[in-house]
């Protein structure tokens, strides 16, 4: 029965993360075994990317991540879960937290508490995780350790929040009738941002799908927005300069669960770079996005949105690389 598998798979996934709190870095590979397929696809951010199998994801990702942070906790602001293409997916975006004790992916140890925006999808299949696509903010990471490699973002700086009404976390089965208009609502709303016509941002019409007192939260060089024109005017205009003929809906996952909607693709925008985008000039050349998007429906509008771009992915298919520029800074010789 889907509601029960959905349930479960929740339940699966919350199990695991739970058990990797605090680091736990003693029965790591027994928690991952008892959760994860031998064979996992795991795709992560640039410049982790893509590891397969369970030795590779924890050699390749968990190891490094908790000898750099071994107080390791993680906060699930929105969890969520559903079906897409007859698959059985599970969700969430929140923040990793712990002490930078050891460098990680040469992003030098500030010995403090750092916080790490993530985002997650976790196909579940056979009761154990075999897919997994992951955005780590690592941009903020650098921010928090006094390296700024972006121009500043336009919207505000920080750690983002979870949902105003404390209500994200959803362990079990939401109203189906409520999950339903949720995913009408955000899919009329990409339909909509489909139909702009390279001129005009009202084309799209979104003023019929947001609050206009939205808040929508993007990764560290774009920022957060507090109202629909805030969001255009530090986001939505200046990305659509840059990216006009921009094609998006590419979705790997995409899933509803009461009030909320969570969607990625990897990538799920295709796009020619034909203006400036923070701080580069057009290169012309044709582009892709990681991309992840949860977004909160209240009252028949979409109220928040917590949104993650690989931009160091992106930033490299501009040409330019963003660690070895970190490097440079802090590692001069």
């Amino acid at each position: 029965m889907v509601i029960r598998a959905t349930n479960d798979n929740k339940q699966l996934v919350w199990d695991y993360w739970q058990q990797l709190s605090g680091g736990n870095s003693e029965h790591l590979e027994t928690i991952v075994r008892s959760h994860v397929h031998a064979d996992i696809s795991w795709n992560g951010p640039h410049p982790i990317n893509h590891l397969q199998g369970r030795q590779e994801m924890i050699a390749g990702y968990w190891q490094p991540l908790i000898q750099s942070f071994p107080d390791l906790e993680r906060r699930s602001d929105v969890f969520m879960g559903g079906r897409f293409g007859g698959q059985d997916w599970v969700s969430a975006t929140g923040y990793f937290s712990g002490t930078f004790v050891q460098d990680w992916l040469d992003i030098p140890a500030t010995g403090s508490k750092t916080m790490i925006r993530f985002g997650e999808f976790c196909r579940v299949s056979a009761g154990k995780i075999d897919e997994t696509y992951l955005i780590l903010d690592v941009l903020d990471v650098m921010r928090q350790a006094g390296i700024r490699l972006l121009p500043p973002s336009r919207g505000a700086e920080g750690q983002v929040p979870g949902p105003a009404a404390e209500d994200g976390v959803l362990l079990t089965h939401q109203d189906e009738l409520e999950t339903e208009k949720s995913l009408a609502l955000v899919e009329a709303m990409i339909a909509g941002m489909l139909r702009y016509d390279q001129v005009h941002l009202p084309s799209m019409g979104m003023a019929q799908f947001w609050h206009p007192i939205m808040l929508w939260y993007g990764p560290s060089g774009i920022g957060t927005s507090r109202s629909l024109t805030e969001f255009e005017d530090y986001h939505q205009r200046p990305f659509l300069r840059a990216f006009p003929d921009r094609r998006a809906g590419n979705h790997k996952a995409k899933l509803a669960d009461g009030n909320y909607v969570a969607t990625t693709g990897w990538p799920s925008i295709h796009a020619i770079h034909a203006g400036e985008y923070l701080g580069v000039a057009a290169t012309n050349k044709q582009i892709t996005m990681r991309v992840m998007d949860w977004w909160k429906r209240e009252d028949g509008l979409l109220v928040e949105n917590w949104v993650l771009i690989d931009l160091v992915d992106l930033f490299m298919q501009f040409g330019i690389d963003l660690f070895d520029q970190m490097r440079r800074l802090t590692d001069p010789e």
